[in-house]
């Protein structure tokens, strides 16, 4: 527990640190041509790859997860992007009454809208977004425990060794999230996500306990959520000349 509030706190710490040096050098780079009373400047457009950096952290500090994720998001306007991401996830759930370790793939698709007004030269982005989640995974039921209010008797544990595969999952997902630059075209960026389930694959006298890139599943209620870290590194792909009067 101490190592996970730690590696949050070096995160938040980090992103704020250099979220304020990226504004500077944004200011102090940026180049535009000043013509009568409006400023003239380039505006890119590109392809922004991603990588899920708190899934690694916990990766690190937890036994139970393994788990990667890459994004990217496509400039399709001034304020729109076409965004996914696709991933993998391991992960053991284990409690006094089951051990349960689930495996699979996800893929995410949808856009973000950028509510965020840059000054001139800057691309930072704070924005909301949607998304549709579908995975494709397995689950193994290593044993589990007989319940009983009886403590007379020692623990009933079956080794029962039952596989489920050709599970599938999907949902929509509500994001909303910060990105910002650091240096070149380098970016830090966190999000927050809820989720809403809307298929699985029933399994007959068993539950869906851990959906990938859902994550973990409750039997009363169809909601879920998430949050994340990554950094960005954006490959421009073309500019479009803006025009911003010079007394705003």
């Amino acid at each position: 527990m101490n190592l996970k509030l730690t590696f949050l706190s070096f995160t938040s710490s980090f992103c704020l640190l250099f979220s304020c040096y990226g504004i500077a050098q944004e200011n102090s780079e940026v180049q535009y041509e000043q013509v009568s009373d409006s400023i003239f400047y380039k505006d890119k457009y590109g392809l922004t790859l991603s990588l899920d950096l708190s899934r690694i952290g916990q990766s690190f500090w937890d036994d139970n997860y393994q788990g990667l994720e890459i994004g990217a998001d496509y400039r399709f306007s001034e304020n729109l992007y076409i965004a996914g991401e696709l991933g993998n996830e391991q992960a053991t759930f284990n409690n006094q009454n089951i051990l349960n370790e689930s495996d699979g793939s996800y893929i995410k698709i949808g856009v973000n809208y950028n509510v965020y007004d840059n000054w001139i030269g800057m691309q930072n982005l704070i924005y909301v977004g949607f998304r549709y989640g579908f995975a494709a995974y397995s689950q193994d039921l290593k044993n589990y425990r007989i319940y009983t209010t009886d403590d007379y008797f020692p623990p009933d544990i079956r080794d029962d060794g039952r596989s489920f595969g050709n599970l599938t999952a999907s949902w929509i997902e509500f994001q909303a999230g910060l990105r910002v630059n650091i240096f070149d075209n380098f970016y830090l960026g966190a999000h927050v996500q809820l989720k809403n389930m809307i298929t699985t694959t029933e399994i007959p006298n068993y539950d869906n306990l851990y959906v990938p890139g859902f994550r973990r599943t409750f039997d009363n209620s169809s909601i879920g959520a998430g949050w994340g870290y990554s950094i960005s590194y954006l490959i421009p792909i073309y500019s479009k000349m803006k025009t911003q009067a010079a007394n705003n």
